[in-house]
């Protein structure tokens, strides 16, 4: 037995503690391959205080650079009271938003964002110019290194934050420009006349939440999107013609991914405010069907359900003041305003709950029989070898839960295998599963393979009920593999484009070569890979071409599943023409398509060939 006395007990400074723990204040880690890896986490805790400035009325530009791997943020607000910026930015529970008048309504309110970012960095700077006068602390990993004080300074008011994350935390990581960006577009659409310029490159929005909501438009809507704002709350919506319910929800300028009770008010106000409006007991689920919406409101003393600040518990906007009733009053008025004076649109919303309504009616036949089906398979375990952890659960391991999807008994066997047990579940495919392009959401009850998927992902009702937060597309590095991946993205496409919308579809990338000799041994997942690795180890290598998952022992595979997972996540906007896409690869055979296959004849059999 183990001894326990205490001797065993170890106090942590709160520097160690961020350093050996730092999950529990910016989520995982990664390397930078998914959006909501940690060093993107870490820019947003210093953005989201220079925003903060913003929203008190102190400056209207923020100047992001991402250069080498050092990020730097400089805002022209009121800055840091250089007196106080040492202690700012390197001591806990520290700073200017607790209570009182200096900052209403902000997301940093519980001092630990920038002071993270100072431990968790190799080198730390923080610069306050407040009327001539400037501080400059530095700092690595956490502890002070210099500090400067200047007088006389010409520069404009505001602070600057400099930082190198730490490779002894994280390891190695490269940003992706794209997800840094993403997220700027994301904070001009929630704050109107600010701009953010990014290495040299400005942006801005005019129109806010309906910005936003077309920048995501996967397709034409229905009717013009409706945008409708007022203190504390703004709101966007529109339907499309695809299937499921997609939101973006933001409080006090956070986008809360998963939810939480200010979405909830909405989706609830809606259903309530159409069905007054038309005068009819409409299904909740026939007025949300294919809706795409927007909402962002303003919260006094936030109170999120993590440090990461994604899902919102509060039920107050302000003490005293329901935050649902507060919604619910809104969209209420408001939407109901906006159809009596907009006919055309109010006429085309209830065509397309009347579809939605037949449709549900349509399906129902046969909803029974295959949720039995889909019940009896998952008694026998024969296709979902499911995980220990999911969303629902609500415990730290929640959020790494994922599950495989992947064809065959080689591959499956092989991730089964090689798979942590507690967050990773596989689901097994018997062969391709069917192009779904073009059909109707009956197929789903209709098609086994993709009734028992439904089933395993549990999302009939909608995303909120996803069992798993990653869903992963797990298939061979061929033709066939690429041919299975295509067909389930259509399948998610086609029917559940909130799972994608919602960030939560991946791809998973395996090596293509294994290189390697007595010394050494590479898994490189590209040719430019492949070449690095046989300079490295010279003439005498053994090359292996990885073409089906099952090539790879299990031992090798819990590498590629593990910590060094690489995911490529899919995602759409509104450049991407979806429905164009869809129908000329998935679609019926046309002389174009016979074309652009002749034509690329050469590159499949280059990819046999290696």
């Amino acid at each position: 037995m183990t001894n326990y006395n205490d001797d065993s007990i170890v106090t942590l400074s709160p520097r160690e503690h961020i350093r050996l723990r730092p999950g529990m204040y910016i989520g995982k880690l990664g390397d930078g391959t998914s959006p909501d890896d940690g060093i993107y986490v870490l820019i947003k805790e210093v953005v989201d205080n220079s925003v903060d400035e913003f929203i008190m009325g102190a400056g209207k530009q923020i100047d992001i650079s991402v250069e080498d791997d050092v990020v730097a943020v400089r805002d022209y607000g009121r800055g840091i009271p250089l007196k106080s910026l040492a202690a700012a930015v390197s001591e806990m529970n520290t700073g200017g938003k607790y209570g009182g008048e200096a900052f209403k309504k902000t997301v940093g309110l519980n001092g630990v964002g920038v002071k993270a970012v100072n431990m968790l960095s190799s080198d730390f700077t923080a610069r306050s110019v407040r009327n001539g006068e400037a501080r400059t602390v530095t700092f690595s990993q956490g502890l002070q290194q210099g500090d400067d004080w200047e007088s006389g300074v010409r520069e404009k008011n505001g602070t600057t934050i400099r930082f190198r994350v730490d490779r002894e935390v994280f390891g190695e990581y490269a940003y992706n420009l794209e997800y840094v960006e993403r997220m700027v577009r994301n904070y001009t659409y929630l704050n109107t006349g600010l701009t953010f310029v990014l290495n040299g490159e400005p942006y801005e929005s005019k129109n806010g939440l309906l910005d936003l909501l077309n920048e995501h438009l996967g397709e034409e809507p229905l009717y013009e999107p409706i945008h409708l704002s007022g203190t504390d709350i703004e709101i966007a919506l529109t339907h499309g013609t695809g299937y499921g319910e997609s939101y973006f929800s933001f409080v006090n300028g956070q986008y809360t991914s998963q939810g939480g009770t200010h979405q909830a008010a909405f989706r609830e106000a809606i259903a309530k405010t159409i069905k007054e409006f038309y005068r009819k007991d409409y299904d909740p689920a026939d007025i949300r069907g294919s809706i795409i919406a927007a909402i962002s409101v303003r919260v006094t003393d936030p109170v999120f359900e993590s440090q990461t600040k994604i899902k919102l518990g509060s039920k107050e906007i302000e003490p005293g003041v329901s935050l649902r009733n507060f919604i619910v009053d809104f969209v209420g008025q408001q939407l109901d305003n906006y159809l009596h004076k907009h006919s055309e649109a109010a006429q085309t919303l209830q065509q397309k709950i009347i579809a939605n309504e037949r449709e549900r009616k349509e399906i129902q036949g046969v909803q029974k029989k295959a949720r039995e089906t889909a019940k009896k398979v998952s008694l026998n375990n024969k296709k979902l070898r499911d995980c220990k952890v999911h969303l629902a659960d609500k415990s730290d391991l929640a959020e790494s839960s994922m599950i495989f999807i992947t064809e065959g008994n080689s591959a499956s066997g092989s991730i089964t295998k090689s798979r942590d047990v507690r967050t990773q579940a596989v689901f097994s495919l018997r062969g391709k599963p069917l192009n779904c392009y073009g059909l109707t959401k009956k197929i789903v009850y209709e098609n086994e393979e993709f009734n028992l998927l439904q089933a395993a992902l549990n999302i009939e009702e909608g995303v909120d009920n996803l069992r798993y937060n990653k869903v992963v597309i797990a298939t061979d590095a061929d033709v066939d593999g690429m041919h299975i991946r295509l067909l389930l993205m259509t399948f998610f496409l086609q029917f559940f484009p909130d799972v994608i919308r919602g960030g939560h579809l991946y791809v998973l990338q395996t090596p293509l070569f294994r290189v390697r000799n007595k010394q050494q041994t590479f898994y490189c997942y590209s040719e430019d890979e492949r070449v690095k690795a046989l300079d490295t180890i010279g003439s005498n290598a053994e090359i292996t071409r990885f073409k089906g998952l099952g090539e790879i022992s299990p031992d090798e595979f819990k590498g590629f599943i593990g910590d060094e997972i690489r995911l490529d996540r899919v995602d759409i906007t509104k450049d991407d023409p979806i429905h164009e896409m869809l129908s000329f690869y998935m679609g019926k055979n046309t002389p174009e398509r016979q074309g652009f296959i002749i034509e690329n004849l050469k590159i499949e059999e280059d990819i046999v060939a290696d």
